[in-house]
């Protein structure tokens, strides 16, 4: 017995990848790996994930069962609760380590902790790792040890670091345990929509690490050079398109960061120019969402700003629907709405100005909005999606001030000069397209009035 290496379960959650898997590669190199993913919606309430995530987890899942099996250590897939499933299979398997990569969402902090307290406390060792973020938020702080609440010092103090650690490679081979497993099939985790409502998301999306491998070699063959310009023209096919993969962790920050910079030439980010600077900059965006979440917890469901606690938020239901169904009578609000329906994505250039109308416009409260998009995105990620809305309402860190009130029909000229993206999505030329649900200059000196209320 005392030859026989470690058992190690490697519990997967946002990280469904091998490649570049801190969390993986240490339990790999210790011994044998049991590789499992627990299915526990509701120790993440009150934001379980979304209709769109769970779709878009089916498929992810289906895909990391096929590389694990390859890889000879066959995914074990279990139904929580969490701590039960762990303990089980650390007596089914006599695993004497569990290693995982942190996640930052407050509700699995909390779950996360417990876990870990009483895993050690039946004798186990568990570890944790970064397998998510370039740089921690417990380690990412302002000269007097506070958090940042805007993002140019933030990304500056991101620069100034020593570059993310290189990415490691996907083990080849995995050593599996000695006896096989029970484990559940994915359809009956009931992630699919009953109704198939996901067709145009099949045609849009590949979800997995080949597919995000895929993404990304595109992206920077195609799009990394003009993506300074072309990431706000939703007519153009200007993004990468990698956040759901990235949400799930089928490519790693790091794979990421580096990759860029390899395909710029290697210089220092901080000397980056053009698409690459660009880019990298919305992976700042990312570290800077999930650094604001860790330090300020409450906002995922309050404003960050208290006074906005205040605000005269509208009861409109009616409003809220034909917002959520794109019908608006906005050509390029009910353009986002229906892409957003149809394919589980939106533009992010479009989710500002539709975030801008409900909130400005319609003055039905973010929390409203959030909730919608966390339900219909594939990408829904509870950072960005809080960073997202309480910027465009106004009440969040570094937000757009309330009086910035996006017009929708100067944006639409703007940013789809031709009419493409609208054509594209939403038929304003058809018989039964609505007539405007506001006159927008009403609605905005309404929203003025309303902001004024909080001084």
């Amino acid at each position: 017995m005392s030859g026989m290496k470690p058992i190690t379960l490697l519990w997967l959650r946002h990280d469904l990848r091998l490649d570049d898997n801190p969390a993986l590669a240490a339990a790999a190199a210790r011994g044998p790996v049991v590789p499992v993913f627990i299915w526990a919606p509701e120790e993440e309430s009150p934001w379980e994930p979304g209709a769109a995530s769970r779709w878009w987890l089916h498929h992810s899942l289906e895909k990391l069962a096929a590389a694990f099996a390859k890889a000879g250590a066959p995914l074990v897939i279990r139904r929580g609760p969490s701590l039960d499933a762990l303990r089980a299979l650390a007596k089914e398997t006599g695993a004497t380590h569990v290693a995982w990569n942190r996640r930052y969402e407050p509700a699995v902090i909390k779950r996360d902790t417990a876990i870990k307290k009483a895993l050690v406390s039946d004798g186990l060792e568990a570890e944790s790792f970064n397998g998510s973020l370039l740089y921690e938020p417990m380690h990412v702080a302002t000269k007097e040890g506070r958090p940042y609440q805007v993002f140019t010092p933030f990304w500056r103090s991101l620069l100034s670091r020593d570059e993310p650690a290189a990415p490691v490679a996907a083990p080849h081979k995995l050593t599996g345990p000695a006896k096989a497993l029970k484990s559940l099939a994915i359809d009956p985790l009931g992630l699919l929509p009953t109704i198939a409502w996901d067709s145009t998301m099949k045609k849009t999306w590949s979800p997995g690490e080949a597919g995000a491998t895929k993404r990304l070699e595109k992206f920077l063959a195609d799009g990394l050079t003009g993506y300074g310009r072309e990431r706000d023209r939703p007519d153009h096919d200007g993004t990468s398109a990698l956040s759901p993969h990235l949400h799930f962790g089928e490519v790693s920050p790091r794979r990421l960061w580096h990759a860029v910079r390899a395909a710029a030439g290697g210089k220092p980010v901080a000397k980056l120019t053009g698409g690459a600077e660009a880019f990298l900059r919305e992976i700042g965006w990312r570290e800077f969402a999930s650094h604001l979440l860790f330090h300020f917890p409450h906002t995922s469901d309050a404003p960050l700003r208290s006074d906005y606690a205040r605000f005269p938020w509208a009861r409109d239901p009616v409003g809220l629907r034909a917002w959520q169904r794109g019908r608006t009578g906005f050509p390029i609000v009910d353009a986002g709405m229906r892409q957003l329906w149809a394919t589980g994505w939106m533009h992010n250039r479009v989710r500002m100005i539709v975030a801008s109308f409900l909130v400005k416009d319609l003055r039905v409260s973010w929390l409203e909005g959030a909730k919608w998009f966390w339900d219909t995105l594939v990408d829904a990620d509870l950072a960005a999606n809080t960073l997202g809305w309480q910027w465009a309402a106004g009440c969040g860190a570094d937000a757009a001030p309330y009086f910035r009130i996006f017009n929708p029909t100067s944006q639409a000229e703007k940013f789809d000069p031709d009419g493409a993206y609208v054509k594209r999505w939403a038929n304003a030329d058809a018989a039964d397209y609505p007539e405007p649900i506001v006159d927008h200059a009403e609605a905005r000196k309404l929203a003025l009035a309303a902001l004024k209320t909080l001084t």
